[in-house]
């Protein structure tokens, strides 16, 4: 058989084409699937993380910031955790938005009218969860290191900053490390995620956060309008909502996580860090 999506449906004509049975009712199917906590017609995406040494590294540095991150600002050292909603689509709803009345839920127009994309950059202060956000014409290094020395500019009276980011192409490029690595004031040291593990990234969590109660449901009529939504959204974010994450997820806790899984994730200690 080539099919590569099941219901109960196909399950039962399969089964009796086969011939496994001479009849069953696709009920009875249901219900076996049922006893066995099977259901064929759901999946999900899964991305695997090599776990050798340099991920866990990684890992367990990225972690150790979050650990030590009310320590490091006694001493005038921060922990900033940046990320990026590139190509947010900027959609306008073809029809008014009728709102909730009583008895009703809010309605929106199915279609909608395409305005272009906007890349969204955020960062966050680990130790108050602080968020600051800006715009970009384009994803890419040109125009994210601009933004990130922007950002950075701020915070002249701190001795260093550990900057926790995934491994996005304008995060890793030689130009980037060459522009952070030479800040004297404050210092910065790079700390990458694992790859296909960028939800140790605070800044990830932050990004649900701040899109669930200011881009869902949003409808705009330009993309300058969008832009004009989301530079006035994050102070307000940060006024209402904004608070350091409650990370109890320890370096102990993720070296026993690793040593239990050996078996069933790739794992190769042995690799060589780079």
């Amino acid at each position: 058989m080539h099919l590569t999506h099941w219901s109960v449906r196909a399950l039962q004509t399969v089964a009796i084409r086969l011939p496994i049975v001479p009849t069953m009712h696709y009920t009875t199917i249901a219900a076996i699937l049922r006893t066995a906590t099977l259901q064929p017609h759901r999946w999900r995406y899964w991305k695997t993380t090599l776990w050798d040494a340099a991920a866990v590294r990684r890992a367990a540095k990225v972690l150790w910031c979050y650990e030590y991150a009310a320590w490091l600002l006694e001493r005038g050292i921060l922990v900033v955790c940046m990320d990026e909603k590139p190509n947010l689509q900027v959609l306008e709803r073809a029809g008014p938005i009728r709102p909730m009345i009583p008895g009703h839920i809010e309605q929106q127009e199915f279609e909608y009218i395409r305005h272009g994309t906007v890349n969204l950059l955020v960062g966050m202060t680990v130790h108050d969860g602080q968020m600051w956000a800006e715009c970009l014409d384009a994803n890419d290094g040109a125009h994210f290191r601009p933004a990130i020395k922007r950002y950075l500019n701020h915070f002249q009276d701190y001795v260093g900053i550990y900057l926790v980011m995934d491994n996005g192409s304008s995060h890793i490029a030689a130009e980037t490390k060459s522009l952070l690595q030479g800040l004297k004031a404050p210092w910065v040291r790079l700390c990458y995620t694992p790859p296909h593990a960028s939800w140790l990234n605070q800044a990830e969590l932050l990004l649900g956060a701040f899109s669930e109660r200011y881009i869902k449901r949003g409808s705009w009529d330009s993309r300058q309008a969008m832009i004009n939504h989301l530079d006035a959204s994050w102070p307000e974010y940060n006024e209402l909502f904004a608070h350091p994450f409650q990370w109890s997820w320890t370096r102990p806790d993720f070296h026993q996580w690793i040593k239990k899984k050996k078996d069933e994730i790739p794992c190769n200690t042995s690799a060589t860090a780079h």
